[in-house]
């Protein structure tokens, strides 16, 4: 029989890439929707083989839920996730067919655990957070912390260089990710920081090298602690190539006026404007990204640090491969785990690096007392 894929937002960047992912790696057959009526480009990426289109807006819900229940996995893809509700995984748990999705966002992530005991007792597998950051992050997060006797410290650091291959959604994603401070896990306690603050210095492969990264609220500063319990301290940063964005962004996270950063066509002018920028500086910058995780903790009586780096020419395609491959186990049934999870707790570090590895992807890594 026949797998059926529901990807939801599948027209974008990000779905495009998931979907190009599926048809590369699965014998799916692949269902993507959009708001408005198909076009012959999906995204930027014309897929090797056909999908089906399916234009369904998810404020129609007996639409969507007949779409799902005529699946067997969902994917949704439809962000931003910020002020998303949880009706696409409950229409899921429902209707008892798996789902995954690229959400990005801790606000998002908190309402979609809360229903993990529903997804239980359903049988079904959901896995929220999939894709490059959040997703093989935090792969290669759980693989640095299978590392040690205690691990204590993680830090994740992120570059993105140019649009990173995506679209403007992303780009909103970024600045309603300034709009308020948000608490990070540090020193053993929940703590407020600013985001787009605290400025550090890291060395990342070539082609970055030294380069800056910034506090970002991301769903893993708020997972991973869970996930990890003797883990006291959680930094997730992130930052841009060419450097000037950085700066630019900075100024929107901490000159520009809150009330202004909280309306919705200030947030549409500055994704825009954005996307625009990155349009003429893509060319000489790459759409390229740098994920670094260094854990820290004691192994053997000792402390050591633990440093993985993984660098992908494609931002967007990055994610198409860490949200496909969690598909493509969850349609062969080598992954299935009743309940609602982020990547970390769902994906075993086995099944994670033959995912890297039948991508062409490489994880360079460290172990140094």
């Amino acid at each position: 029989m026949t797998d059926r894929v529901l990807i939801l937002g599948g027209r974008g960047r990000i779905g495009s890439s998931v979907a190009q992912d599926l048809a590369t790696h699965t014998q799916a057959e692949i269902t993507i929707t959009g708001r408005s009526p198909a076009i012959e480009k999906t995204g930027s990426l014309l897929l090797e083989k056909p999908v089906q289109f399916l234009m369904l807006d998810l404020a129609e819900v007996d639409k969507l839920r007949k779409a799902i229940a005529q699946s067997n996995l969902v994917i949704h893809c439809a962000g931003p996730f910020h002020h998303r509700d949880t009706n696409v995984l409950q229409l899921c748990i429902e209707q008892g067919v798996n789902y995954i999705d690229v959400s990005d966002h801790r606000s998002y992530t908190i309402k979609a655990l809360s229903c993990h005991d529903q997804a239980i007792a359903a049988g079904v597998t959901a896995i929220v957070n999939t894709g490059i950051f959040p997703g093989i992050s935090n792969s290669m997060v759980r693989q640095g912390v299978e590392q040690f006797d205690n691990p204590e410290k993680i830090h994740l650091s992120y570059l993105v260089s140019g649009s990173g291959g995506a679209g403007v959604t992303v780009m909103r994603t970024t600045f309603l990710g300034l709009q308020h401070p948000f608490e990070a896990w540090i020193d053993g306690k929940w703590r407020l920081v600013k985001p787009y603050t605290d400025r550090e210095m890291i060395n990342f492969p070539s082609p970055y090298g030294r380069s800056g990264v910034y506090w970002f609220d991301m769903p893993e500063t708020f997972t991973i602690p869970r996930s990890f319990p003797s883990v006291k301290t959680v930094i997730t940063k992130f930052g841009s190539v060419p450097d000037f964005y950085n700066y630019l962004t900075w100024m929107a996270a901490n000159i520009f006026p809150k009330w202004l950063m909280q309306r919705h066509n200030m947030i549409e002018f500055l994704s825009y404007v954005s996307h625009f920028m990155t349009d003429i500086t893509n060319p000489f910058s790459g759409i390229g990204v740098a994920v670094r995780a260094e854990v820290t903790g004691q192994k053997n009586g000792k402390i050591a640090t633990y440093c993985a780096n993984l660098v992908y020419e494609n931002t967007a395609l990055a994610s198409g491969c860490g949200t496909g491959s969690i598909a493509q186990f969850l349609i062969s049934g080598k992954l299935k785990k009743p309940g609602v999870w982020p990547v970390e707790e769902a994906l075993p570090t086995d099944l994670f690096m033959e995912a890297i590895q039948s991508r062409g992807m490489q994880i360079n890594h460290t172990l140094a007392d």
